[in-house]
Formats: structure tokens, C-alpha cells, sequence
């Protein structure tokens, strides 16, 4: 037979990575392009879909060009994108507002209307009744910060109702995606999670529930019918294709979010095997047997796309995107005292510069501590209020100083990240395997090593590890793979072991750390509340 391929698309908050691969994983190439985010008064997030779609199809076509691949052998398409957002749209897929993403938190009082009042387990805000069915049943419940589907759902239909009014279907971003290509509202097990309406006790078999539709304010004529994951939904619409540059032939795979196709694509498929991922935002996940709750420390266990499985759902919401608050905000502002100081080169060379500028620091940045928590946190703690900055500042600190902390303080949040999993799983990780845009620097993998005390597995080119992962995913569907294969088909470029020396700093700079938060939690919501 002759040799097929497929294509992974990641749709990150940033723009599109687009991966070009043969059917048993080998990747040929990729090209990735950007979007551009609106960040909005009172807590909004936005992005066009239109600016996604023109994006990944600029991706795609410079992909193409390149000849890598006959485009007749083109076998299938799967797309993950960055989920736990919003897009209302009409019978025919047609969005009708900009997509709400998952850092939007402007429903946030209508979710806690939701999900409080009556009997409330103390310090939680939650009901504990409804708490109980919704954890019962979904493994989680609907954040109080608004930062999801059941938030912004609610906030569309109170802000803005005469959208809400024209809305044929309220879709995640990879329904979306994938309705774009097949014009089918559908969506998979895993990505319908985040909605808090299924029954999601046996994998394989997640279903709506009425009752939780209610709880959580869903309309049933506005939720996508459900698939399994890893599924081929039908052809690519012939508009879509001619669009992409793509046959008409094409396999559409079910969406999912970018979350568990960074899990396949870090080749951690198997139970309690390790993954984590730095990009614009992070999270510390595995893969579990069983469904499990934290809510003390907003974490779950959740519907995975490899089959009997779950996923441990986590979240911190700044991680890569307070770098590029330094570099915009802190290095180079756009102000009258720019002239001649802002950052010149492309991203990845002024990355590379940070990154040599924070090695003349040594560990623990001379007692500087950054706190990550830029737009409020999620996991361990659900807080919308927190915010962050640099903590024991003075007048001898320098600028290496600042960036390393930057690096050190994202680091420092995975650190409390992995200690809230570990508990959860019941067992310590001897080992990560890193992923993402941060994945790419070996000074942060060594201070990730060091300051989490784990070995750290750098996937070779980290940053597609979601996009591959999608290419995976498809060539499952397609049958041409099988999920135990997977591992075997990820390399692993470096292993970092941390250094016992830097040990003893960064526990201290570790509990300054959690003390900022624990000490000043009561101020910044009296701020910002």
C-alpha cells in the first residue's frame, strides 16, 4: 500500500501549529501562523473565529506548499485546540459573536447563583447538594470564576440576549473547529466534560444528563450531539477543503482539547504517566483508571480520549504568558520612554536572550520571588481575585534578577501543581515528561527539575507535542495505530536530573512562595473583588 498521511492542527490562544505526519507518527514537517486575543473590561477574553480559520488556513497552505506529501495521500484531519470556552453559533455553524475563551470570567456571578445558595459547604461557595450530584456524576462541578462553558454560557444570555436569542448551538472551540470542516454540531466525551451536564461514570458511555442541564443552565436543543472520541465524524465539506487545499476526500477526526492531545503527544498514554506542559498558560496531568474528585484543590478526574480512561484535569492560568507580559509590558513598554528600549529580534531570539540574561542569576534570583498569578489562579487554588508580581525587591535587585524569578516563580506554581496531583494519584512522579513552548529552553527544564525535585524528560520539539498528539489521534481513527503504540513513538531528546545543591534555596523560596498567597489572599480580594 501506499503510504498515507495525516494532518494535526493545535489551536493554542497564541495561533496554530500544523503538523503534517505519516500515518504511524512520523512527523514531516509543520508551520504555524498567529491570532490575535481581545482582553475585554471586566474579565473578558475574546477571539474571532474568523482569525482562527484564516490562520490555520495560512498554516495549512504553507504546510502543503512545501510538497512534503502528495495532498491525494492525505488520509485525515484532527484538530485540538485550547478549550473550555465558548462560541455561539447558527444552524449552519456560522458564529455569532466572538468566541469567549476559557480565561473569560465575566459569567462569573450567575455561576456562583448556579452553583451556591441554600446549604453551602463552608469556605467553598458551593450548594452541597448540588456539589454532590454534580461531583457524583461529572467528576467536577462549574467554576465560581466564571472561567468556563457554563460561565460565559450564562453570560451570553444575560449580556448579550439577542445573540443568545440566534443561537443554534453553543459549541467548545474544537466542536467548533470540527463543525467548521464537517458542518456537524457534535462533540467528543472528553470535550463535552467541561459543560458539567454528562454522566460521565463509565468511559466509554458519557451521556447527558437532564438534571445536571438544569443545575448547570443548559438548554438541551443547544448542546452538540456526542461522539467518541477519536472517531472519524465524516468527509471535510468540499468548501472547507477547497479552503485548506485539501481533497475532498478527507477524514474529519472529533476535535478535542489541546490538553489530552498534549498528553498523546508527550507519548503518556498509559496509567499514571507524568506530562508537563508550559505554554500560555499549564497544567501536570496523567492518565488514571478511575474517577476521582478534589475539589479542595480543583482537581478532577475526567473523560479522556484513550478509551477506559480519565485524565487528571488541572490547570494554572498564567505560566509562558507572564513571559510575554515581561517582554511587552516590563522590557519593552509602548510608552514615551520606549525609544530604543524595546525588544528587537523575533520571539524566539528575544527568548533566547531572557533566557541567557536569567543564567547570570543564581538560583532563588537573590531572594526575589515572581508570583505567576496574573489573571487569578485555578489549580491548587479556584481564586479569580489573586493577582501577581515580584515579591523582595530592592534596590540591589537586577534585572537578571526579575527574569530568572519570572522563570523560577511559573516553575514554583508546578511545584505546587505536582504536589496537588501526586496526592491525588496516591503515588510520586520519578519522572515528568515536559512539553510546550517552555520545553524548549534548557535552562527552564533544569529549573523545573530542580525546584519540582523530579526528573525532567524533554520531548524532542516540545511545542508540537498538541499538534502531533492531534496526528496521532487521527491515525488511531484511521485504525493505521493503536493507543499502546503510542509511547514508542514520541522520543525523548534530554532527561534533567535536578541538582540536590540548588535543593535547600528553593524549598525557602518555595515556602516564601506559598506564603505570599496564604498571607495576602484577604487583600487582594478586598482589592479586587
Amino acid at each position: 500500500m501506499a503510504p498515507r498521511y495525516v494532518i494535526g492542527v493545535d489551536l493554542g490562544t497564541g495561533g496554530p501549529r500544523a503538523v503534517l505526519a505519516t500515518t504511524d507518527g512520523r512527523a514531516l514537517g509543520h508551520e504555524s501562523a498567529h491570532t490575535p486575543l481581545h482582553l475585554l473590561p471586566g474579565g473578558g477574553a475574546e477571539q474571532d473565529p474568523d482569525d482562527w480559520w484564516r490562520a490555520i488556513r495560512a498554516a495549512l497552505r504553507r504546510l502543503l506548499a512545501r510538497g512534503l506529501a502528495p495532498v491525494p495521500d492525505i488520509a485525515a484531519i484532527c484538530l485540538s485546540a485550547q478549550w473550555g470556552g465558548t462560541v455561539p453559533v447558527d444552524a449552519t455553524g456560522r458564529h455569532l459573536h466572538r468566541a469567549l475563551l476559557w480565561m473569560d470570567s465575566r459569567g462569573a456571578a450567575h455561576s456562583r447563583r448556579l452553583a451556591g445558595g441554600g446549604l453551602r459547604i463552608p469556605r467553598t461557595g458551593y450548594n452541597a447538594l448540588r456539589l454532590r450530584e454534580w461531583v457524583a456524576k461529572t467528576g467536577g462541578a462549574p467554576t465560581l470564576t466564571g472561567k468556563d462553558p457554563v460561565g460565559q454560557a450564562q453570560f451570553l444570555q444575560h449580556a448579550l440576549p439577542s445573540v443568545y436569542a440566534r443561537t443554534a448551538y453553543l459549541l467548545d472551540v474544537p466542536e467548533y473547529l470540527t463543525m467548521r470542516l464537517t458542518g456537524q454540531p457534535v462533540a467528543g466525551h472528553d470535550t463535552i466534560a467541561l459543560r458539567w451536564c454528562t454522566d460521565n461514570r463509565t468511559p466509554g458511555t458519557v451521556r447527558y444528563d437532564k438534571r445536571l442541564m438544569r443545575l448547570a443552565g443548559f438548554a438541551p436543543d443547544l448542546l452538540p450531539r456526542l461522539v467518541k472520541p477519536a472517531t472519524v465524524v465524516g468527509r471535510i465539506l468540499p468548501s472547507a477543503a477547497a479552503d485548506l487545499g485539501l481533497g475532498e476526500h478527507v477524514q474529519v477526526v472529533a476535535g478535542t482539547g489541546d490538553t489530552t492531545a498534549a498528553a498523546v503527544g508527550a507519548g503518556a498514554v498509559l496509567p499514571h504517566q507524568g506530562h508537563l506542559c508550559i505554554g500560555t498558560s499549564a497544567w501536570l496531568s496523567c492518565h488514571v483508571p478511575r474517577k476521582k474528585t478534589d475539589p479542595w484543590h480543583n482537581v478532577a478526574a475526567l473523560p479522556s480520549v484513550v478509551p477506559g480512561s480519565y485524565w487528571v484535569a488541572t490547570v494554572q492560568d498564567v505560566a509562558g504568558k507572564g513571559i510575554d507580559w515581561l517582554i511587552g509590558n516590563v522590557l519593552g513598554p509602548d510608552d514615551a520612554f520606549a525609544a530604543g528600549e524595546r525588544p528587537h529580534g523575533t520571539h524566539e531570539e528575544i527568548l533566547d536572550r531572557l533566557n541567557r540574561l536569567a543564567e547570570t542569576a543564581p538560583p532563588g534570583s537573590n531572594g526575589v520571588v515572581f508570583a505567576p498569578w496574573l489573571n487569578g489562579e485555578r489549580t491548587p487554588v479556584d481564586d479569580p481575585t489573586v493577582r501577581g508580581g515580584w515579591f523582595n525587591v530592592s534596590l540591589t535587585t537586577t534585572r537578571a534578577d526579575l527574569v530568572r524569578a519570572t522563570f523560577e516563580g511559573i516553575a514554583f506554581n508546578a511545584r505546587w501543581l505536582n504536589e496537588s496531583v501526586e496526592r491525588f494519584t496516591g503515588r510520586p512522579f520519578p519522572h515528568l515528561t515536559f512539553i510546550g513552548g517552555g520545553a524548549t529552553s534548557p535552562f527552564w527544564c533544569q529549573a523545573v527539575a530542580d525546584i519540582l525535585g523530579r526528573t525532567i524528560r524533554q520531548v524532542a520539539d516540545p511545542a508540537l507535542a498538541n499538534a502531533r498528539g492531534a496526528a496521532l489521534i487521527a491515525s488511531v481513527a484511521l485504525g493505521a495505530l493503536d493507543w499502546h503504540e503510542i509511547p514508542e513513538k514520541v522520543t525523548i531528546a534530554r532527561e534533567f536530573v535536578p541538582n540536590a545543591a540548588n535543593r535547600p534555596v528553593y524549598d525557602r523560596a518555595y515556602a516564601t512562595f506559598r506564603a505570599v498567597y496564604r498571607r495576602n489572599r484577604g487583600l487582594y480580594a478586598a482589592i479586587n473583588g
